[in-house]
């Protein structure tokens, strides 16, 4: 869990004197409450009666459903959590940030975000920054299952994480509003824009770097950069970076960015240039 700054530490010690629960308990609803997006909670916690859901506008759910005293407090307590994070830069999300819908899962969730400022209340966590730092502060982020996005609207950027891999992707002229992943073998992920509805794999892939190797082993001096791997090699392209732009499209295709059909037209695409 995010750990809190003293600030916010001091926050929750005040919501807990003020709403009668402890420290633990205020700090429970307040990460849930944040990853509501400010507008619902989904909790659990003995003093709120075990398991629970609150949505602003009056539905509150508890476990100790008759207890109409404890549900007074923890609505009090969600609507002042609520009305704390409104006022934190970037933590919350505003109209046009990224969508999620998982096969099965009974409608869309919230996954992404506005661009995150920093907050006082949350100590800044360096790993939430995974993208390449030269793309700067992005439009919109979110994550689903295994999977980590940002979209970088001016620079025309959709960087996407899975497991240890990072790729970027030129965006063109497409404005992305939504993101989505199919579930199951060979699921793909797809983004909704002013076009409808595409795959992520028809976006040209400018560069992908594999980080899982250098986390989970020590660091290494180096003095050279992470090299960028284009997809689509020139007319020119000898043997091997054909073979090679071929094995990353097995790589997209096992990680789910590719279909089976796709994977086999753009390998033969990719053969035909020998």
């Amino acid at each position: 869990m995010q750990r809190l700054t003293p600030q916010g530490q001091a926050i929750v010690d005040d919501l807990a004197r003020r709403h009668g629960f402890s420290a633990d308990a205020v700090t429970h609803m307040l990460f849930a409450v944040r990853n509501g997006n400010g507008g619902m909670a989904q909790f659990s916690h003995p003093e709120f009666g075990g398991s629970g859901q609150w949505m602003r506008g009056g539905m509150l759910m508890l476990s100790d459903m008759f207890n109409h005293s404890l549900k007074g407090r923890v609505d009090a307590l969600c609507h002042e959590i609520a009305d704390i994070l409104a006022n934190q830069p970037g933590l919350l999300q505003t109209s046009g940030s990224f969508q999620s819908q998982s096969q099965g899962g009974g409608g869309q969730q919230q996954a992404g975000g506005t661009p995150q400022g920093i907050s006082s209340l949350f100590v800044s966590d360096p790993a939430d920054r995974w993208w390449p730092s030269e793309l700067g502060v992005p439009n919109a982020t979110g994550a689903q299952n295994d999977v980590s996005y940002a979209y970088f609207a001016d620079s025309r950027r959709l960087a996407v994480r899975a497991g240890g891999n990072v790729r970027i992707y030129d965006t063109g002229d497409h404005r992305i509003g939504g993101f989505s992943q199919q579930q199951g073998m060979g699921g793909s992920f797809t983004f909704t824009s002013q076009h409808g509805s595409v795959d992520l794999a028809s976006l040209p892939l400018v560069s992908h770097e594999d980080r899982s190797s250098r986390e989970s082993s020590p660091a290494k001096p180096s003095t050279s950069e992470p090299r960028a791997v284009t997809t689509k090699p020139s007319a020119g392209a000898a043997e091997s970076d054909v073979f090679n732009a071929i094995e990353r499209l097995g790589g997209l295709k096992e990680k789910g960015l590719l279909t089976d059909e796709e994977f086999a037209a753009k390998k033969a695409e990719l053969l035909k240039r020998l």
